[in-house]
């Protein structure tokens, strides 16, 4: 058995940590707007996604005198995962989607997971605050307009 106290273990642990860390805030905001996926399941999706990729990577150095090794297949099966879950939060309520928001930050998050499982920091941190930015700002930002006397009129003259 192995050093468990080495560079590469510390490697990985900082890649789940940033990653755990990332989909942790992007969940904070989740649960500040009151959503039913929040900080447990945005770091949990996005640490998921890093372990995955890592675990990938680690493949390819034990197993680089194989043929047919591809250590993408295992990234592009995230994808599909979180899709599988995206698709759970989505439901119809009074003719309305529900969730779709919720799938798409998780979606999200797992891409941030896997560029952090990759060490692609400055990526998953730039990704980071671009999703805070839409869940935040460009909220604020749909709220005025559903608030405005042009939205309201678009409203009557779809009812009516």
């Amino acid at each position: 058995m192995e050093n468990i106290l080495n560079v590469g273990t510390f490697s990985i642990v900082l890649k789940l940590f940033i990653a755990l860390v990332l989909g942790m805030i992007i969940g904070t905001e989740r649960v500040w707007a009151h959503k039913t996926a929040g900080m447990r399941t945005y770091a949990l999706v996005s640490m998921g996604s890093a372990l995955f990729v890592i675990i990938s990577n680690q493949m390819v150095d034990y197993y680089s005198g194989f043929s047919g090794m591809n250590p993408l297949m295992i990234i592009s099966q995230i994808v599909v995962g979180i899709g599988f879950l995206g698709a759970g939060v989505i439901f119809n309520k009074d003719s309305k989607l529900i969730g779709l928001t919720t799938a798409t930050g998780l979606w999200v998050a797992a891409g941030i997971g896997m560029a952090s499982g990759l060490g692609l920091y400055n990526i998953a941190i730039i990704a980071t605050t671009l999703t805070l930015f839409i869940f935040i700002v460009l909220w604020f930002i749909e709220e005025k307009i559903k608030k405005s006397k042009y939205y309201q009129e678009d409203k009557i003259e779809e009812l009516g």
